[in-house]
């Protein structure tokens, strides 16, 4: 008596479906990351190696013509300290990354680390990667 089962079952597995999904799942990645854009002011940077850490923190930006921005709002220099002082009241550990253009002479970026000096604050200079 032949008890042979009539159904074969091939232990091979096909990679082809595999690859196309994972081919797909790299181009959507891909062009997502392309439509992400940064919401911050477009300023020029100074060059400088190294790395910052990403926390939470609020960015102090000034400008050529001698504005202030605190994130994306635009203060006055006598309100600066006032302004984020209410900003940190409840931080923790309160940081400002100060993003100042080339040509901002050092005095108006020196105001801002003494601020951040006496409230103490984290301050972190941003630059550009060199």
């Amino acid at each position: 008596m032949n008890l042979r089962g009539r159904n074969k079952i091939t232990p091979e597995f096909n990679m082809s479906s595999m690859t196309d999904i994972v081919f797909l799942l790299l181009i959507f990645f891909m062009i997502a990351s392309t439509l992400v854009t940064t919401n911050a002011i477009d300023i020029l940077l100074p060059k400088a190696s190294g790395k910052t850490e990403n926390k939470k923190s609020i960015s102090v930006s000034i400008q050529k013509d001698l504005t202030f921005y605190i994130d994306q709002r635009m203060v006055k220099v006598q309100n600066l300290e006032s302004e984020l002082l209410v900003l940190f009241q409840n931080e923790i550990t309160p940081s400002i990354i100060l993003r100042a253009e080339k040509s901002v002479p050092v005095d108006y970026v020196v105001k801002v680390m003494d601020i951040a000096n006496r409230n103490k604050f984290k301050i972190i200079l941003a630059v550009n990667p060199s």
